[in-house]
């Protein structure tokens, strides 16, 4: 495209945002896997930020009655008719996500074989689908909740835990079930697409064991509540495992992933004259980290066009983490694209967007924000350090002075986060 004129930075990201989101909206991919409707009764269940969406699309193209509750986060509701939405906190477990759990728990108790349970799963499952182990409270939860999303611990880490102190979680809803079909359709939102991930895995058998999440607090130096710990070391069962025999009723399909998204933006990206180049769906790793290195990648196609010529844009899916420091507002996206303005320190012909295609970056009302050559330069003028936000983990407050939000409020779908980074 040398020589022919460039999108406007700003524009063209936001483009791109939209395409991904819309390549995952629960309307278009749950329809085409949905089940033949079973002889006997049909039970839509679920939890996560697009079951409401889900469900709304299960209404609209199921050819039977149905019936059910799924819960969602605040904010996330859409309207049906047929099937019940509860909304509940996330990050954080809350009552109505617990009271939500155990009513899903007792709806599908007592089925026969000609029954069918429809689990509708994403992303925010693990905390909207909030039921104790006997044994624990809520507190207990949700206190560990808290300690280990301010640990930095990846997103496999934090389910094994939830998994192991759940009534619901790790396979534990299909074995309720039992012996009715148990078909899932799954929203992607976590590295590799792992089924035993989203949502911590419901209907699915789980690798891991009461040990492994022991180390994990152990790993994180998370000590409290002290009953936790010792929850963990004598709790007499384990999640279903992977191959157990009272799972063979259950089938998961992923029906959206982060892979999905990312080539609808690339798609987006060569009708406009830009060469896309997707470096991955599921990057892990410090924000703050994974910003550095896409920063060099950045100058290196820029300065020396490898691995591939601008103009282009470097595409990226996944869920990094963020170890909190400081006492500022901000989730991953936020805190991925001011260090990533740090470290590129103005560099010319960089523009780059990060954002939660949920809507919400973190706890936030944003779903990420935007950075170009010119923003660090714009913040000293406003007395703004870049590097002092950053140490303050107070990204959402270094682009709330700047105007450069990105604000779409809920999207009912959830395919985690996305980035893109545009070299002119």
């Amino acid at each position: 495209m040398r020589g022919a004129q460039m999108p406007e930075p700003r524009a063209f990201l936001r483009s791109l945002f939209d395409a991904a989101v819309a390549a995952a909206a629960p309307r278009h991919c749950v329809p085409p896997h949905l089940p033949v409707p079973p002889p006997g009764r049909t039970i839509v269940v679920g939890g996560g930020k697009a079951s409401a969406a889900m469900a709304q699309a299960v209404e609209a193209s199921w050819p039977g009655e149905i019936s059910g509750l799924v819960v969602t986060r605040y904010g996330h509701a859409v309207p049906c008719r047929r099937i019940e939405i509860v909304e509940a906190r996330h990050p954080v477990p809350d009552e109505a996500g617990r009271n939500a759990a155990l009513r899903i728990l007792a709806m599908v108790q007592g089925l026969t074989a000609d029954d069918l349970v429809l689990c509708l799963i994403s992303g925010g499952g693990s905390a909207l689908l909030a039921a104790p182990a006997e044994g624990l409270t809520l507190g207990d939860k949700q206190a560990v909740n808290k300690a280990l999303l301010r640990s930095g611990a990846a997103i496999g880490e934090l389910n094994c835990v939830r998994k192991h102190l759940s009534a619901i979680k790790g396979g534990r809803l299909a074995l309720a079930a039992a012996p009715a079909q148990v078909v899932s359709l799954m929203i992607s939102d976590v590295p590799n697409d792992d089924p035993a991930v989203i949502a911590s895995g419901p209907t699915v058998g789980d690798p891991t064991t009461l040990a492994d999440a022991v180390a994990i607090l152990e790993k994180y130096r998370i000590t409290e509540p002290a009953g936790v710990l010792d929850f963990l070391r004598h709790r007499a069962t384990e999640t279903a495992k992977p191959g157990d025999p009272r799972l063979a009723h259950a089938e998961n399909r992923i029906i959206a992933a982060p892979q999905q998204s990312l080539e609808a933006a690339a798609a987006v990206a060569r009708a406009a004259g830009i060469a896309p180049l997707i470096l991955a769906d599921s990057i892990e790793g410090e924000a703050s980290e994974v910003a550095r290195v896409h920063a060099a990648i950045a100058r290196q196609c820029r300065r020396h066009g490898q691995p591939i010529a601008p103009p282009c844009v470097l595409l990226s899916g996944g869920e990094t983490t963020v170890t909190v420091r400081g006492h500022g507002r901000g989730g991953r996206n936020a805190e991925f694209l001011l260090a990533l303005a740090v470290a590129l320190d103005g560099e010319a012909g960089i523009a780059a967007l990060a954002a939660d295609t949920d809507g919400i970056d973190g706890t936030e009302d944003n779903a990420g924000a935007v950075i170009g050559p010119d923003t660090l330069r714009r913040a000293a003028r406003l007395g703004l350090s870049g590097a002092a936000f950053l140490a303050d983990n107070d990204g959402y407050g270094f682009f709330a002075a700047l105007n450069d939000l990105v604000v779409t409020g809920p999207t009912f779908t959830n395919v985690n986060d996305f980035r893109a980074i545009l070299i002119e």
